[in-house]
């Protein structure tokens, strides 16, 4: 090598102009300088260009590795043919100094296989890595061979204070032949050559980027020794170099100590708060089933508090039955000349005394007699046989029965034992309605169920057509025609509700919910869905008695109780609430175990007791003249 080294060199040597206008490349000034293209002018610009390094030798040794160094073909392909013969050499890989005066002008190289050293070598090695533009780049290169063409084994050992001492043996072969290359020109600048034909060594860099794919695959002997392949020279323009971009990312890391779900067992945890210990997660978790048994003790208590007042309240009125007997019973009008009477009345009528009382109460206006329900029955039946009796009615009379007082069992389509009398009622009363164009209406089923549990079926019959003939509800079941009074009946509810429960009406206001949201479900089956069945009783009682004031004054009472769930900020909510279909109301029930066959409205724990009260509460404010002006007002022909 060293012989080879100081043969001299010859090379014709050209005159370059200074500007040429096919120069695509130079930088068009006026005052650029010739170049004499010269060893000694190369090994002068080296020695200007490269760091300044100390400690490196130039050893020729054997084709054996020594002492943990590793051997590989040296198959870089110069591109620089310094003898002029064109016939390209295998030399020493880029960063390799070409004779020992040159040689602490070249940065260190680091290729040991120790654990220390493989960042440095990858890091090294990328900066002969070719970019896509230096692979598809055709520019002119120059070639300058200064092999002797045999093949040599060099050795290169560079020393520094921050690494240890690291060999590389390489082993270059013959090179195999390539074509010519072709020039464009035969006369230019080499300082308009691009900076990637002829590259000096770079100073090391930080070992952060990949090592890029090598082009030759190392012999087999040193695949084992050697971190990576060496590339070869980047400025050859046939070598099919790559540099995979490999994205970055932290080295993963073993975990020491209890895993995650070990140490943290709560799921409800935000996660922008730190995770909780298994002990603090274990006291909480019994905090918290010590305060649910707490909770669901008290709801027992109170509900058990509750029946127990129930059922003090029925026992009083079942105790007052004597002063009915003797002061009410004789004449059910007293009550509207003695309050004490009217307010025993409000309190609830015993149960024995019942169908009288709601008999009298609601009068016989429509003077039907005691077989008006034997002939309706007769002619329904008659009907049926013959299939002329309208199957809309009929679908709707069993939809609506299939949703009648489901908690009590004794209307159920197949074991219920009031099941065909209630059918034979809702029958019957389609046929009586038939001569006026009526047909049946939802709602219906409730009232006559109602009037079965407590009276006959002849005498409920009697009762359910005249109570059906009172305006209110009969605008309520009158269909299309009756359409106008109705919204007459929605606007003084609107205003009742306005005058007597602001913030209500301005939230509903708010959210454009207008009583024909929620009145209608409420006033067809008289509350019977919605409420417990013993405040349907008593609302009941009062409502035979007091007409359809009652019905608004009842149900202003229930808006009192659920005002604290009405201010919910989406409508949809809103409407669900008031359908008595609220899901966290509902999940509640379920998880404390209540019946959900009963009234709609026992989920938010509306009852008789509460009820009554906020019925009771209204006395300071609502006045039957404000009734009767409205009903003048809205229904003038009334």
């Amino acid at each position: 090598m060293e012989h080879a080294l100081k043969t001299s060199i010859e090379l014709p040597i050209q005159q370059l102009s200074t500007f040429d206008l096919d120069d695509a490349f130079s930088d068009g000034e006026p005052y650029e300088l010739t170049y004499q293209f010269s060893p000694e002018a190369i090994r002068e610009d080296i020695a200007r260009n490269m760091p300044i390094t100390t400690n490196i030798q130039l050893e020729v040794e054997s084709d054996t590795a020594q002492n943990g160094t590793f051997k590989a073909q040296n198959t870089s392909v110069s591109t620089i043919d310094i003898n002029g013969n064109g016939v390209r050499s295998r030399s020493t890989p880029p960063g390799s100094p070409t004779s020992p005066t040159d040689s602490s002008n070249f940065s260190q190289i680091s290729l040991s296989v120790s654990a220390s050293s493989s960042d440095k070598e990858s890091a090294e090695a990328s900066r002969f890595a070719l970019t896509e533009d230096d692979r598809t780049a055709s520019y002119p290169n120059i070639v300058i061979d200064a092999s002797a063409g045999t093949p040599t084994s060099h050795r290169i050992t560079s020393t520094s204070e921050q690494t240890k001492l690291s060999e590389i043996s390489l082993e270059s072969a013959s090179p195999p032949s390539f074509p010519p290359l072709e020039f464009p020109h035969t006369i230019e600048s080499t300082q308009s050559l691009p900076t990637h034909s002829v590259r000096p060594a770079l100073p090391q860099i930080q070992s952060n980027t990949a090592t890029p794919t090598p082009t030759t695959s190392p012999s087999p002997s040193t695949a084992a020794f050697a971190p990576g392949p060496i590339p070869s020279s980047s400025s050859a323009p046939h070598a099919e170099l790559q540099s995979p971009q490999k994205p970055f990312t932290h080295r993963p890391t073993r975990s020491i100590g209890p895993s995650t779900f070990e140490k943290v067992r709560s799921k409800t945890r935000p996660m922008f708060l730190p995770p909780k210990p298994r002990q603090e997660d274990e006291k909480h978790m019994a905090d918290w089933q010590s305060m649910m048994k707490l909770s669901r003790a008290a709801a027992e208590k109170r509900r058990k508090a509750l029946n127990e007042r129930r059922l003090a309240r029925e026992k009083h009125i079942e105790d007052s039955i004597h002063i009915w007997e003797k002061e009410i019973v004789p004449d059910w009008k007293v009550v509207n000349r003695n309050p004490s009477l009217r307010k025993l009345w409000w309190r609830g009528i015993p149960t024995k005394l019942r169908a009288s009382m709601w008999e009298r109460a609601v009068g016989n206006g429509l003077a039907l007699s005691k077989d008006h329900y034997r002939i309706c029955l007769a002619r329904a039946k008659r009907a049926l046989l013959s299939g002329v009796f309208p199957q809309t009615s009929m679908s709707l009379i069993e939809e609506d029965m299939s949703t009648t007082l489901p908690a009590l069992h004794i209307f159920h389509p197949e074991t219920g034992p009031l099941y065909p009398e209630l059918k034979d009622m809702l029958c019957a009363w389609v046929v009586s309605r038939s001569d006026e164009g009526l047909g049946y209406a939802l709602g219906a089923a409730k009232i006559a169920a109602m009037l079965l549990i407590n009276m006959p079926v002849q005498q409920g019959f009697v009762v359910m057509r005249n109570l059906m003939e009172r305006h209110c509800m009969r605008s309520f079941f009158g269909g299309e025609g009756a359409k106008d009074d109705v919204e007459a009946y929605y606007r003084i509810f609107d205003t009742l509700l306005a005058d007597g429960m602001p913030k209500i009406y301005f939230n509903f206001k708010q959210h454009q919910i207008s009583p024909a949201a929620y009145l209608n479900d409420w006033l067809l089956p008289l509350f019977l869905d919605h409420l417990p069945f013993e405040a349907c009783a008593r609302v009941w009682d009062v409502l035979l008695l007091e007409g359809d004031s009652f019905l608004y004054r009842a149900s202003l009472g229930i808006l009192a109780v659920l005002e604290p769930r009405l201010f919910f900020p989406d409508r949809r909510e809103l409407l669900e609430l008031l359908r008595g279909e609220n899901k966290a109301a509902l999940d509640v029930a379920k998880r404390e175990g209540r019946n959900l066959d009963g009234g709609k409205y026992e989920i938010y724990s509306v009852d008789e007791e509460t009820l009554w009260e906020r019925i009771d509460h209204m006395d300071e404010w609502w006045k039957e003249s404000t009734w009767t002006r409205l009903l003048q007002r809205e229904l003038p022909d009334l």
